[in-house]
């Protein structure tokens, strides 16, 4: 497992400033490192490998590692801060015979050591994450595990509503308008109109004509035109240059053109 563990980078910052100590006291303040005399300045870089995080102070130009600090968690004896001050910092630097020594680390601007500060907390946190879910699994496999299998012979009877079934027989059809669709309730408050009424048929417009209104003529007397209407049948076979004549035979045309109508008994007396 260890082989295919890679290194992954988690921070890089251009300028770190490092310091050599006094012995560890119990206040670990930054005050008295020689601030404004660096003895080292560089690069630092944060990576991971598996669970386990570096700190590696490189050369700024060639890269050349100058110090690396291993840590196993955090915060802890690897890296730890400052009580005067969020830009430093005291960490554990080991070489590859086993030898270790604390120096301080600064940084000259504080979000450069506020990222160094979140990188360090992500990956402890990610460690924690990991360590939980492995515990869970080892715990799930040492479970007696369950059979949820049918055994022979064992059925399942599903009930599922708004089905058909052979007691219940098929659901009710909904109401439908015609053209098939589905008519549906008037809403709250509404006002139901009624269909407009249609218009007079052609027919009936035609079989209704008001005559004319007769022109008294000096040459007609009162019986000639009482004649004229007892006549009806010679006025239709009059020629038609008589206006008046032509217009009492439309009337008497649209009022043969009523199917089934009995003819009427004239009141009129002939003279």
């Amino acid at each position: 497992a260890a082989e295919l563990e890679y290194e992954s980078v988690l921070c890089v910052k251009p300028d770190v400033n490092v310091y050599r100590i006094p012995p560890r006291t119990s206040n670990r303040g930054a005050s008295d490192w020689k601030l404004d005399h660096p003895d080292w300045t560089g690069r630092l870089r944060v990576t991971s490998k598996g669970k386990t995080a570096y700190i590696k102070l490189e050369d700024k130009v060639s890269g050349e590692l100058f110090a690396q600090a291993p840590i196993d968690q955090y915060p802890g004896i690897a890296v730890e801060t400052v009580t005067d001050s969020s830009r430093y910092f005291v960490i554990r630097i080991q070489d590859g015979t086993g030898r270790s020594a604390f120096i301080g680390i600064g940084f000259t601007d504080r979000g450069d050591a506020f990222d160094f500060n979140v990188s360090l907390q992500d990956h402890f946190k990610w460690v924690k994450q990991e360590t939980e879910i492995s515990k869970e699994c080892q715990e799930a496999d040492t479970r007696p595990k369950l059979d949820l299998g049918f055994k022979e012979g064992q059925t399942i009877k599903l009930n599922i509503g708004n089905m058909t079934t052979k007691k219940g027989g098929a659901a009710k059809p909904r109401v439908s308008g015609s053209g098939g669709l589905s008519l549906l309730p008037p809403p709250p408050g509404g006002k139901i109109t009624a269909p407009p009424i249609p218009p007079p048929s052609s027919t009936a417009i035609a079989n209704h004509v008001t005559p004319p209104p007769v022109l008294k003529s000096s040459n007609m007397s009162s019986a000639d035109i009482l004649l004229d209407l007892d006549a009806p049948a010679s006025a239709s076979n009059a020629p038609a240059s008589s206006a008046t004549t032509d217009l009492w035979g439309d009337f008497s045309t649209a009022s043969s053109a009523v199917p089934n109508q009995a003819p009427q008994q004239s009141n009129w007396v002939q003279f």
